[in-house]
């Protein structure tokens, strides 16, 4: 199962770099439309709600993997200094705390994605249905949800990391 959940978060993460690089093509060809639209160019019609609905999309394949690998910012001041027992209490808290987080956030989302579906918004320029941009982060959400049960599993030491995909973080 830890194959599976490390492998599926990293599959996330790449993918998630796949949706920034065509962010990043959707900018620059909007950016180059404007400075040459005395040429007859035009910018990339909606490229703000396409980017804002990637960037979602990225941030949600992103995080899961940033938190199994334990790639969040970490203040480590005194942690040299904490007694083994307060340290693993302390990761303990904090990924527990972050799953709470991270289940809170996908059910207001699938509430969100409910009410723009039900209410018909679309996107000012492209017309787009809002709700859309919503149901495509969501399984990303849904499936963080599991990678960061994970995290705590591996906590209680219910499991371990594969091996072929490095440890599940650095020593703090």
């Amino acid at each position: 199962m830890s194959k599976f959940i490390y492998g599926l978060s990293r599959a996330m993460a790449w993918f998630g770099g796949f949706v920034l690089t065509l962010i990043a093509v959707v900018s620059v060809a909007s950016i180059v439309g404007r400075a040459l639209s005395g040429l007859g160019l035009s910018p990339v019609p909606g490229d703000f709600e396409l980017v804002e609905a990637g960037t979602a999309l990225a941030v949600f394949c992103f995080l899961p993997w940033a938190h199994l690998k334990r790639g969040h910012a970490w203040v480590d001041l005194f942690w040299p200094y904490y007694p083994a027992p307060l340290k693993k209490a302390l990761e303990i808290l904090a990924d527990g705390l972050m799953l709470l987080c991270w289940v809170a956030l996908v059910w207001r989302m699938g509430v969100g994605m409910l009410d723009f579906h039900e209410n018909n918004e679309v996107t000012f320029i492209l017309q787009m249905p809002v709700w859309w941009g919503w149901a495509a982060s969501f399984p990303f959400a849904l499936a963080g949800c599991v990678i960061y049960a994970w995290r705590l599993v591996e906590d209680f030491g219910l499991a371990v990391p594969p091996m072929d995909l490095g440890p599940a973080g650095g020593e703090h």
